[in-house]
């Protein structure tokens, strides 16, 4: 018997969907630090604790995340409740962790019209932004020498990755794709570049681009034009939540003129200092141009992109992900993440 015919056979998991579903719906509540911290929280817990998934799934849910447009710390969810849920582990998973930072986030947005502005919001940032800075650090930490481990290789592409980083001050997505191919040719050398699989995680991109084209075809600020303008920003922004704020700045505050740019400002303040994911401050700015349907349309145009771009190429990363050509891409990708 094969190696791909022993990873089909079906794996009982050691927990309920239910149990999956509560743990994300705990730590959509409770988890701060954004998407470096949150990814940290899962590969604890999931990982070393419960041991509900493996090492590699998380190697592997990572680098896909990475390499997809859209939240990463979303997407890593997604992925894991893929692993042995598939399509309905990933799509509750998916909703439970973004479901009580979404409420939350609504709930500040009725405050905010209410009774204006939210200056107490922005000290409780300021007090907390200490605190969260720590959980960052830590969680960065002990990802680094978990997956890098003494793996020279993989030290100087992180290496390189932070420099570029920090004088560009943006994430490169071909930086991730050429971690991944130089790991991929140093440590398993392919016979035949395997064009197939290296580009199914783009099988998607042609249908959310026809969307996005169809912007210009509406008139004034109504639903569909939230949603078309936020699911561009869902499909198209590499890297994690925090990579998206720029791009809402450029489409909300300047082209759109939707919000002021105090009212963004304070967009943001809410993200950082609710727990979950750091991108649901779509749902608060969604709320500031049309209500309760505008923040619910905004996240669903944000986070719909994300879900596709991970439950399309998932089964080729289970399918394909431990193969060792594949597997050499994989921890370069998750190198350089």
């Amino acid at each position: 018997m094969s190696a791909v015919e022993n990873l089909e056979k079906p794996i009982v998991p050691p927990y309920s969907i239910g149990q999956l579903c509560l743990y994300f719906l705990r730590l959509g509540a409770l988890g701060f630090g954004g998407p470096v911290a949150l990814i940290g929280y899962m590969r604890r817990d999931l990982v070393e604790k419960r041991n509900w998934i493996t090492e590699t799934d998380y190697k592997e849910g990572l680098a896909l995340a990475q390499l997809a447009p859209g939240p990463l710390a979303a997407q890593l969810a997604i992925y894991l409740g893929y692993v042995h849920y598939r399509i309905i582990g990933a799509t509750l998973a998916g909703l439970t962790f973004v479901l009580p930072s979404f409420l939350m986030v609504v709930g500040l947005g009725w405050a905010y019209t209410s009774f204006g502005g939210l200056s107490w919001m922005q000290a409780v940032f300021y007090g907390v932004s200490a605190c969260v800075i720590g959980i960052i650090t830590f969680s960065a930490y002990k990802l680094t020498i978990k997956t890098i481990g003494r793996d020279w290789l993989l030290w100087l592409i992180f290496l390189v990755t932070v420099i570029t980083t920090v004088v560009t001050e943006s994430e490169q997505v071909f930086l991730f794709l050429g971690a991944g191919i130089m790991v991929w040719l140093v440590k398993a050398p392919p016979k035949a570049w395997p064009f197939k699989v290296l580009n199914t995680r783009f099988s998607g991109l042609p249908l959310l681009a026809l969307l996005a084209q169809t912007k210009a075809a509406a008139a004034g600020v109504s639903l569909w034009n939230i949603f078309l303008y936020f699911s561009q920003a869902g499909a198209f922004v590499f890297g994690s939540g925090l990579a998206i704020v720029p791009f809402l700045y450029g489409g909300v505050v300047k082209e759109n003129n939707w919000l002021t740019n105090q009212q963004f400002v304070d967009a943001v303040a809410v993200a950082m200092i609710t727990p979950g994911p750091v991108v649901i401050t779509v749902g608060f700015i969604g709320f500031l141009i049309a209500g309760l349907a505008g923040a619910c349309v905004a996240a669903l145009g944000t986070f719909l992109p994300c879900y596709l771009f991970t439950v399309i190429p998932a089964p080729y990363f289970k399918k394909y992900g431990r193969l060792p050509g594949i597997k050499a891409f994989v921890d370069g990708v998750t190198a350089a993440a």
